[in-house]
């Protein structure tokens, strides 16, 4: 890497300690002295093993004994706890062992009492994570509808809309399957404005949209349903627990880390370092390669006039894009949001010597690979032609891994056991004087 690149790797990895569980957790958790009954923990999602580990080490010694749960995350993500289960399973596709842990999880709540708790914890991923298909569905049918969903170029707010109705365990539904027992529910936030019903779908949270509304996604976007799918919306039974249901009543929800305190961490260390930093939003969405391509024309702009900026600087964003997968793709290729957006970064920028990238997800995963994303530079198409690469292919097929591992230009992290989204940094460098 680059002294830019390496940079732009430090700020990347100061958002992802940013949103640490053990860092954001504690200062959010009920004291249990004032829980007369019993203490369940449960919960879905990326981040949702390390989130329980923080839980158990802020309440050892403080009646720790008293608390059971389980909660489920990726494969790989799993973290050591003492009384708190951690099941894995399969994201973004789910799989059997996350359905098996969401019947258990719904059956732990079952039967509680006014004087008890149930801390529930959520992030990004726990849709996948936590499959329990609605009445009449079954799990075929769930990977079969999100392999669609992922397809479609629909925004995670669409996409979690129609799954909040085609499923027993979102939309409200675990909140309510714990009444009249208190639900305290703590999210670390993945989604564009970082609305709780958008977090793994919102299992504890009243849910405004209708199956009307599902079906109208469905339509725009011309997914093709099971038929099982397609009656549950149509005849209503999908719908999910709504605001004012008194089921609900006693669920609280409180965001303790999200997408714009990682890029205020990351801004920190480009400050450090000499460089102006400019968020320039936290929630931006959008087709993968058209927001590489918007943000590439704003950096050059401020390479060539200093506007809106003056370089030295960096700019950052965060959100969620989309990739809409083409029909006119020759061969698809190894692709995810993040790569796909800095590779048409890279085709708008042409080589200019003043400007660096990186982007990445923060959870550690871009797509379905193991890849958190990639860093570009200025030799990045020379490179790239140099070893037979045609990058506007590259970009058509959709192979922004294949494209990045074969420069060596991948960025690994490993499970990061957090997840506020994307994260994405543009570093411009001054004219040389003179």
């Amino acid at each position: 890497m680059t002294p830019q690149q390496q940079l732009l790797r430090r700020m990347f990895d100061a958002a992802i300690a940013s949103a640490q569980p053990a860092l954001c957790i504690p200062r959010h958790l009920p004291e249990l002295a004032d829980v007369r009954g019993r203490v369940i923990v449960i919960g879905a999602g990326k981040a949702s093993a390390a989130m329980a580990q923080a839980v158990e080490q802020h309440w050892r010694g403080r009646g720790l004994e008293r608390v059971s749960g389980l909660v489920i995350t990726r494969y790989g993500y799993g973290a050591p706890c003492e009384r708190i289960e951690i099941a894995e399973a399969a994201h973004p596709v789910p799989d059997a062992a996350g359905q098996a842990a969401a019947e258990r999880m719904l059956r732990l709540v079952h039967g509680l009492g006014a004087d008890d708790l149930v801390l529930c914890l959520i992030s990004g991923g726990g849709s996948a994570l936590a499959p329990l298909p609605g009445p009449g569905l079954t799990l075929d049918d769930k990977q079969a509808i999100n392999r669609a969903l992922l397809a479609s170029g629909a925004t995670i707010g669409e996409m979690n809309t129609v799954r909040r109705h085609l499923s027993a365990i979102k939309g409200g539904r675990l909140a309510a399957a714990c009444h009249p027992a208190r639900v305290v529910t703590l999210l670390i936030s993945d989604v564009p404005g970082d609305r709780p019903i958008d977090i793994a779908s919102g299992p504890t949270v009243a849910d405004p949209t209708t199956c009307a509304d599902a079906l109208a996604i469905v339509r725009r976007f011309g997914i093709a349903l099971p038929a099982a799918a397609q009656a549950l919306l149509e005849s209503g039974q999908g719908e999910s627990v709504k605001p004012g249901d008194a089921r609900l009543a006693r669920a609280s929800a409180h965001i303790v880390a999200a997408p714009q305190i990682a890029l205020v961490a990351a801004a920190q260390v480009a400050r450090d370092a000499g460089y102006g930093a400019h968020i320039l939003g936290d929630s931006i969405e959008g087709e993968a390669r058209d927001v590489g391509t918007v943000l590439a024309g704003i950096a050059l702009q401020v390479a060539a006039r200093g506007q809106p900026f003056a370089p030295p600087c960096v700019l950052l964003s965060g959100g969620e894009t989309t990739v809409t997968l083409r029909a006119n793709a020759q061969t698809l290729g190894r692709g995810g949001r993040n790569v796909e957006c800095l590779l048409a970064q890279a085709i708008a920028l042409d080589g200019h010597p003043r400007i660096h990238g990186l982007a990445g997800d923060t959870d550690g995963v871009d797509g379905a690979e193991d890849v958190a994303g990639a860093v570009i530079g200025p030799d990045t198409l020379a490179r790239a032609w140099a070893l037979g690469l045609k990058p506007k292919d590259e970009l058509a097929n959709h192979n922004g891994h294949g494209f990045f591992g074969r420069l060596s230009d991948s960025v690994l992290t490993g499970p990061t056991r957090t997840n506020v989204n994307d994260f994405r940094a543009l570093l411009i460098d001054a004219a040389p004087a003179g």
